[in-house]
């Protein structure tokens, strides 16, 4: 109890304590929910209104804005802050779920776009991990008392950072830009290696250099053969596995 008190009490973080919990299981059973309408078990089924299929991003929508404005105008402490985190992590919960359908604006649920949906909501929990453990965004946690109070060393801090993420993010490597901007060291790794070959830091700077164009389609051809295969598994097991192409073919038809 008292590791819960001084670290996540009062710096004032059960909220998003509240918040990742919430998130964490609204997705893992919203997707229990959907494995078994979609295997045929069950009690439940698809929600229609007027012959038109409601996604739980619907209620996710209302949700996350119930809870985003509840926490606002709650504070940092107190029950309405921690009542509104839960809304705002059930609701986000439900719309990431479903991320990929916002993103193509299409159900591909059950399609290998829908693997999306899976990886958003696992870099979302570990980015809200690492702020609740105690990481702050661009690496300003680690400053003594006399860099806080010079206001100049801070900003230096966060825009390195900051740039070091945004090259991460042209040379293609979202994961690690995103997750750079709270780990800075993560950015800077990704900063200053190869590009992947379709980035647009590839092809404003390696137009002219074919041997580094060739040498970044060779590293990223064995990244892929590398990780792909297991972090598809691995999405697949949280997520369920998407429908076989055949199977997506004849119900377009």
């Amino acid at each position: 109890m008292g590791w819960f008190e001084r670290n996540i009490t009062e710096p004032g973080k059960l909220p998003l304590l509240l918040a990742l919990i919430s998130f964490v299981l609204t997705f893992l059973i919203t997707r229990s929910i959907t494995r078994l309408i979609r295997a045929g078990k069950g009690p439940f089924g698809n929600v229609s209104s007027g012959g038109v299929h409601v996604h739980h991003v619907v209620p996710g929508v209302i949700l996350t804005i119930v809870g985003g404005f509840g926490a606002v105008a709650g504070g940092q402490y107190g029950f309405g802050s921690c009542l509104a985190a839960v809304f705002f992590g059930i609701g986000a919960g439900l719309v990431l779920d479903e991320f990929a359908l916002v993103l193509h604006l299409a159900d591909v649920y059950w399609t290998p776009d829908g693997r999306k949906s899976v990886e958003m909501v696992v870099l979302t929990a570990s980015l809200v991990g690492l702020l609740l453990i105690g990481f702050s965004p661009l690496g300003v946690n680690d400053l003594s008392e006399g860099q806080q109070e010079n206001r100049a060393v801070v900003l230096v801090n966060i825009l390195v950072n900051f740039l070091f993420a945004l090259v991460a993010l042209f040379k293609g490597k979202v994961r690690l830009a995103v997750l750079g901007v709270i780990v800075p060291v993560v950015a800077l790794i990704a900063a200053v290696r190869l590009a992947r070959p379709a980035s647009a830091w590839a092809k404003r700077f390696y137009r002219n250099r074919p041997r580094a164009r060739a040498k970044s389609v060779l590293r990223a051809y064995h990244h892929d053969r590398r990780w792909v295969g297991p972090r598809r598994a691995f999405q697949d097991w949280i997520g369920g596995a998407p429908d076989p192409e055949p199977a997506r073919s004849l119900e377009r038809r």
